[in-house]
Parts: structure tokens; C-alpha cells; sequence
């Protein structure tokens, strides 16, 4: 009876959550804006509400973080990475074509309909795209409050970078490096 008792203890006081961790939400607050549908009118037609610790500090110690998309008709999240999680992606409403690189180079693809999901590694290579004629709507969630993003448009050609060395480090001509530099908001 005293091992049962001793093993109980170890369990219920083992928590890696401290009292910090916790937070209490202001009820008299705005809505959530994960709960609304979000602004596509932009250049990928698609809008990310996230819930990642920035936003949502009750994630704070947990491990978690989540993020709504929406994705209007021909509506994009384009190539991006999250270096500091794992992604599921759960799909609430229409269908979502998505998809991953792995480290080599294999391409993992499948479209997905309500109630389905796929997972994308940590690091990786991926995007979604609606894949069909009306609004499609879906949930990620990541191993991590604070997940990063590095989207690879902006990564490339969003920068200060000078169009000579993008040009030869991704084997991309002038006129186009000029022509994404000057949408995603580079320089040089």
C-alpha cells in the first residue's frame, strides 16, 4: 500500500506545468479571432489566424499551439517551414490539397476533404492549397507554442539580398528576380 501511495505521489507531482503557465482569459474581451472567418483578399487569397504564444499566452508551457486557415477559391499557402515544430493540419470544411518535401527530396501530396489530415515533419518544406470552387477552412495545430515560420518567397526574394546573388544561387533569370523582388518587397 505505501509503494501505491509513493508511486501516486511521483505521479501527481511530477507536472512540468508551474502556476505560470496558466492564464486566465478576459471574458469581457474581443472574440476570438481564430473563431472568424479570415480577410483573403491578398495576394495568396488566404488568411491565418494563429494561436501561437504571442497571441494566446495560455500555451505557455504546454507544447502547443494551434492556427485556423482559410483558404478562398484558388487560395494558397504557399512553400514555408516551421523550423521550431511539427504541423497537423485537420481539415473543417472543402478540400485542401497538401503537401511536403521530404530531406530527400521525395514529395509526399494528398487532398484532403473534411475530417481528414496529414501531418508535416518539422523543418520541412510544405504548403496547402483549396482545391476546390468554394471556401475551405482548416486547423493546424504544432508541437510547440512558438512554432516559427519562414515562408521561401519571402525568404528568397523579400530581402535585401543583391539580384546577382539570388540570381545565382537559385538559377532564376534577371527579369524575374526583379519581378518577384518587386511583389514579395525586396531590395537590390
Amino acid at each position: 500500500m505505501l509503494e501505491i501511495l509513493f508511486l501516486l505521489f511521483i505521479l501527481l507531482s511530477s507536472s512540468n506545468a508551474a502556476i505560470q503557465d496558466f492564464c486566465v482569459g478576459n471574458l469581457k474581451g474581443p472574440e476570438n479571432p481564430a473563431a472568424k472567418a479570415g480577410n483573403t483578399s491578398n495576394i495568396i487569397n488566404a488568411a491565418v489566424a494563429p494561436a501561437f504564444i504571442a497571441q494566446f499566452p495560455g500555451v505557455n508551457g504546454l507544447g502547443i499551439s494551434l492556427a485556423r486557415i482559410d483558404l478562398a477559391p484558388g487560395g494558397v499557402i504557399p512553400f514555408h517551414t516551421h523550423p521550431g515544430a511539427s504541423e497537423v493540419l485537420l481539415v473543417l470544411h472543402g478540400s485542401i490539397t497538401a503537401g511536403f518535401i521530404s530531406s530527400a527530396n521525395s514529395v509526399y501530396l494528398k487532398t484532403l476533404k473534411k475530417g481528414q489530415i496529414m501531418v508535416f515533419p518539422q523543418g520541412l518544406l510544405h504548403f496547402q492549397v483549396n482545391a476546390g470552387g468554394k471556401r475551405a477552412i482548416g486547423i493546424v495545430s504544432f508541437s510547440s507554442p512558438s512554432p516559427g515560420l519562414q515562408i521561401e518567397a519571402f525568404a528568397v526574394f523579400g530581402n535585401n539580398l543583391t539580384s546577382a546573388l539570388v540570381e545565382k544561387t537559385t538559377f532564376v533569370d534577371h527579369a524575374q528576380v526583379k519581378k518577384l523582388k518587386g511583389i514579395l518587397g525586396g531590395t537590390g
